[in-house]
């Protein structure tokens, strides 16, 4: 019998700040709180968020977590990609809250554009044009 997956049902982010972390994926990028948990026996908050109502991230704090091992070509996952209607005006959003884009480029393969971006702890990020 072959697997049948549904659909991606979250990601989990790690953040050294929480309530940078927190702002950032609210104030920032918009992502609705769905719930918030604090976790005393863990010292952890664990954030779920969601996207035009569907649950996406999960965002937790943990004491101490190591550092992300390198840069987006390392093995294992490389990026978190949000579409968006228009790549300039989500970069200028973000420009306006401080954060920088990478330059513009067009992929090409498909003709669209997308920009890559960071978190808070440096977790790569990007917006691709939907």
């Amino acid at each position: 019998m072959a697997l049948s997956l549904l659909g991606v049902h979250h990601l989990a982010i790690i953040s050294t700040d929480y309530a940078v972390s927190k702002r950032f994926y609210t104030e920032v990028l918009g992502l609705e709180i769905l719930a918030e948990t604090y976790r005393a026996e863990r010292e952890s908050y664990k954030l779920d968020l969601a996207l035009n109502g569907r649950y996406l991230v999960e965002l937790f704090s943990f004491p101490s977590p190591p550092p992300r091992a390198s840069r987006p070509e390392a093995a294992g996952l490389r990026h978190l990609a949000f579409a968006v209607a228009d790549v300039a005006a989500a970069a200028q959003h973000l420009a306006g809250h401080g954060v920088a884009c990478e330059p513009i480029r067009v992929d090409e393969l498909t003709g669209r554009r997308f920009t890559f971006f960071f978190d808070p702890d440096g977790l790569p990020l990007e917006f691709y044009e939907a």
